[in-house]
């Protein structure tokens, strides 16, 4: 039953050719509440942006009053230690992740949750406590938001590794439009310092869900077949839902036996520094840490985490003046988000493929931009006069703009990321990844404020700027990023030593390495390819 749904919704070779019992509801579940973490970074990005515009906290940690660009430094500041926090702990995790395992990875993770959380609602108007108390929570998000991905690609079916990778994406949203509507909520319902405690200490919730989960869940079999390739292959055997003396699963374990042989013998008297050096001095590998960086990077420079921290000011400047309309739109807005990335992981992601998703989201996010920026520019809105039709327009861009988002730029990297290294790499990528993503992550949070407040009347520069950066970013997938839809893991390395990752190139090859799976799908022994 569970199979054939997915069949009427994802619609590619490997859904149609595998057998049904790898496609089970097990698989969904473990991949699920792994993306617990993510659950946890949304809700902290939708819950900061609407405490800080909460009368109450302002009162408590003396942010009422103060001149604009002494406020939106302030503001910055509580909003991007958790970037800073989050940078560290994704470049902590490289060495975690193969340390200790992916699961228990996220289990330390949930525990540096549980002790930030605490020191930020507790902090009572001390500024310095809240900061740390941020900063661990972050160095949490960032070893989650590491390992979250790459868990999921390690246990996920090649035929929804697109989807259930994508659930991390969906994650964050998930609890973006949570944080959203409790904030909604409280400042409605709630009185004095409660008001912005609660959102706070909620934050936790996903900690919980996520401790209890993976304490509960199997550890990745490529991460165990490191140790005892016999334990690897009873743990993928209970994961697929089939025996162990199964063609696929004979298959399955034979290519990532072979594949950690190789790895195995390129890393025999070689140190971390060599690890990190083969990452850009092999082609294969530098352009897949090229691609993991930049596209990161890009994610990022869309300008759609300035949304998400500064809603409540983003509405604010195309006409909802007040805190509730300005809370309520930004529920809307995290619907939206939520409502979209679903409909992408389910019916897109592993159908439409990764790099058309990539081309047409930038283009339509950076005409979204623009508009709202023209419309700021030539018809800002007027104090107490509420939005007008141009300014409703505006609304809706923001809206298809993070609409957009759920369908390229936002789930697509994280696939993207979490799929293209090597098995010996795929940590030390992904943490590459991350901490790219936490960098610019740090700079968007940190910068966008001050560029509301400097970069022309009501800011209407700063639309400009992620807008340009969107059209851009569409010139650089179609030069660099190579289609990866249906591809196993394994394949992966054929793909990126075949020469150039231009766009042109891809088509032709992608096709002969799956018309070279197909060719296999009835064969148990696994044909390595060098």
């Amino acid at each position: 039953m569970f199979y054939q749904i997915l069949k009427k919704v994802i619609k590619n070779d490997a859904i149609e050719s595998d057998p049904p019992e790898i496609y089970n509801f097990r698989t969904v579940v473990v991949c699920v509440v792994a993306c617990g973490g993510a659950l946890l970074f949304g809700m902290d990005m939708g819950i900061i942006g609407g405490v800080l515009t909460m009368a109450t906290f302002k009162d408590k940690y003396d942010l009422t009053g103060k001149p604009t660009v002494v406020l939106a430094d302030l503001s910055s500041n509580i909003v991007s230690v958790i970037q800073a926090g989050a940078f560290l702990g994704c470049l902590f995790s490289m060495w975690l992740a193969n340390k200790i395992g992916r699961r228990m990875s996220l289990v330390t993770a949930s525990l540096f949750v549980f002790i930030g959380v605490a020191l930020q609602a507790g902090a009572s108007g001390h500024l310095a406590a809240m900061y740390i108390g941020r900063f661990i929570a972050g160095i949490a998000i960032g070893i989650a938001s590491t390992v979250n991905p790459l868990y999921v690609s390690e246990n996920a079916p090649r035929g929804i590794r697109g989807l259930l990778t994508g659930c991390y994406q969906l994650s964050i949203v998930t609890g973006l439009t949570l944080a959203f509507w409790i904030n909604y909520g409280s400042l409605l319902h709630l009185k004095g310092d409660i008001q912005y405690i609660l959102p706070l200490a909620l934050q936790a919730l996903p900690a919980v869900i996520l401790f209890i989960g993976m304490l509960l869940a199997n550890e990745s079999p490529r991460f165990i077949a490191q140790q005892s390739p016999e334990k690897a292959l009873l743990v993928l055997a209970k994961l697929r839902g089939l025996p162990t003396d199964h063609p696929y699963i004979q298959q399955e374990m034979n290519g990532i036996s072979m594949q950690l042989e190789e790895e195995r013998a390129l890393a025999a008297n070689s140190s971390g520094w060599t690890l990190v050096k083969e990452a850009f001095t092999v082609p294969s590998n530098r352009k897949r840490s090229f691609l993991c960086i930049t596209l990161m990077m890009w994610s990022n420079l869309t300008g759609t985490n300035a949304m998400t921290y500064y809603s409540p000011e983003i509405f604010k400047s195309v006409g909802l003046s007040s805190s509730e309309s300005g809370l309520f739109a930004t529920g809307i807005y995290g619907i939206v988000k939520m409502v979209s990335c679903a409909i992408f992981i389910l019916f897109v992601a592993d159908s439409l493929g990764r790099r058309k998703s990539l081309l047409w989201t930038g283009i339509v996010q950076g005409i979204a931009l623009f508009y709202v920026g023209f419309y700021i520019r030539f018809d800002p809105p007027k104090a107490d006069a509420g939005p007008t039709a141009a300014g409703y327009v505006a609304l809706v861009a923001i809206y298809i703009f993070a609409a957009v988002y759920q369908f390229g730029w936002g789930p697509v990297v994280w696939i993207y990321c979490s799929e293209i290294p090597a098995a010996r790499m795929r940590a030390l990528q992904m943490g590459m990844a991350t901490a790219s993503q936490w960098l610019f992550n740090f700079v968007v949070a940190k910068g966008t404020l001050s560029m509301f407040a400097t970069m022309g009347s009501h800011g209407f520069g700063t639309y400009f700027l992620y807008g340009s950066f969107c059209f851009t970013m569409v010139v650089f997938a179609w030069f660099f990023v190579p289609e990866t839809k249906g591809l196993a893991l394994e394949d992966m390395d054929e793909l990126f030593a075949f020469g150039s990752v231009r766009g042109k190139f891809v088509p032709s090859r992608v096709s002969r390495l799956e018309d070279e799976q197909n060719a296999k799908k009835d064969s148990p022994a696994f044909e390595h390819v060098d």
